[in-house]
């Protein structure tokens, strides 16, 4: 399947994950199961609607909470330990353009993002290719983040810094 079926695809998945109410948890699985190619656990939430450009290159631990409204650009890879909750609002967007204006239309830049276990993504939070959030970090309402966090931070602000380490 070539990028513009994958695309074509995933956009169709998701217009009809997007038609489920939030209690119908059990279908809500089984689309988004086709969507990404792999089982998921039951104890995956998601609260439509939900974007993706691919839906092949998510993966999803258990126990993981997606609120309403959040955007997998998934060209890079997306991979979603255990216990993480997302907020309402959230991009995971796993490509971009080069800033050169020549290659600016005809290419594209792409590095996986890894949320690791236990992770919170406040609403709004965009988190750009190539990032690796660390265990139990909290990303703060409306932080751009676009390098690493460490483990058991708390990172806020455009572009996100961390404002303070937890326990």
């Amino acid at each position: 399947m070539g990028f513009v079926e994958r695309v074509q695809r995933a956009i169709r998945l998701t217009e009809e994950l997007n038609t489920l109410r939030y209690a119908e948890q059990e279908a809500i699985r089984e689309g988004w199961s086709e969507l990404t190619g792999q089982a998921v656990d039951e104890t995956f939430h998601l609260i439509p609607p939900v974007y993706s450009d691919h839906g092949i290159n998510i993966r999803i631990g258990r126990n993981v909470f997606v609120n309403q409204n959040c955007r997998f650009n998934d060209i890079g890879g997306i991979e979603i330990g255990d216990d993480v909750m997302i907020g309402p609002g959230v991009g995971l967007i796993t490509a971009g353009h080069p800033v050169d204006p020549a290659r600016r239309r005809n290419g594209i830049t792409s590095a996986p993002i890894r949320i690791e276990r236990g992770v919170w993504i406040g609403a709004s939070a965009l988190i750009m290719q190539g990032v690796t959030v660390g265990a139990d970090a909290v990303v703060a309402a409306g932080a751009v983040v676009t390098r690493d966090v460490p483990p058991l931070t708390v990172v806020a602000g455009v572009p996100a810094t961390v404002i303070k380490t937890i326990g």
